[in-house]
């Protein structure tokens, strides 16, 4: 099998994951994001990740292709009860963070941006509703103070640093992709079991950090 992905996309991520906790190897093509052409042609939309499966089929959708690889063999790992905190924290999250990882993601050695075409093109898109990527850079330190409080509360609903409520569920799915991605913003404290957390699913994953290229 092939995934069609960016490497700085979290939905990306989530469809990496299920990969990596199943040992199962799958082939990682990543496009140029100003690439339209190659994703239309396959489902229709310019979107990833897309999974093309052995059958030579497409599926778009992280969480469709999450629970396809996951039920292929009979034997799903995402057994876990989810905790609605969890959803809680990435929602309150994800209302800010984008304003720390947009600009970061723009100036970074992505593979999608391998071209000065493709990393206009998401700066352009990023920007097209007025939004200022060096505004954003210049504000970031209420942003990661905001975060750095918010972490603390991420750390008491930690139960394990090998699932985030001691068994293998959804929330892991939902949960690490945003830890990954925040691996690329500099200076961040997290607390301890947050830091442990992260890691090891980055290594169970396969899927490493942004911490090279912190900015």
């Amino acid at each position: 099998m092939k995934l069609f992905i960016y490497d700085h996309c979290p939905f990306c991520v989530k469809a990496r994951m299920i990969f990596g906790l199943k040992d199962l190897s799958v082939r990682l093509v990543t496009l140029l994001y100003d690439d339209v052409t190659t994703p239309t042609a396959m489902i229709g939309k310019k979107m990833a990740p897309i999974l093309q499966k052995d059958d030579g089929t497409f599926m778009p959708e992280s969480m469709d292709i999450v629970h396809y690889i996951d039920g292929l063999d009979g034997k799903p790992i995402l057994t876990g009860q989810t905790n609605p905190a969890i959803a809680a924290w990435l929602s309150h999250a994800q209302s800010y963070t984008g304003k720390l990882l947009m600009p970061r993601f723009a100036n970074a050695d992505f593979e999608e941006f391998a071209t000065d075409n493709a990393r206009g093109y998401f700066a352009d898109k990023k920007q097209s509703t007025g939004v200022d990527f060096a505004a954003l850079l210049a504000d970031s330190a209420d942003l990661i103070a905001q975060l750095e409080e918010d972490l603390q509360t991420l750390s008491t609903l930690i139960v394990s640093p090998d699932a985030v409520n001691g068994t293998l569920s959804e929330d892991d799915i939902q949960l690490f992709p945003l830890l990954r991605s925040l691996s690329i913003v500099a200076g961040v404290t997290l607390p301890d079991n947050v830091e442990a957390y992260r890691n090891r699913m980055a290594k169970r994953c396969e899927i490493s950090l942004l911490l090279d290229m912190e900015q």
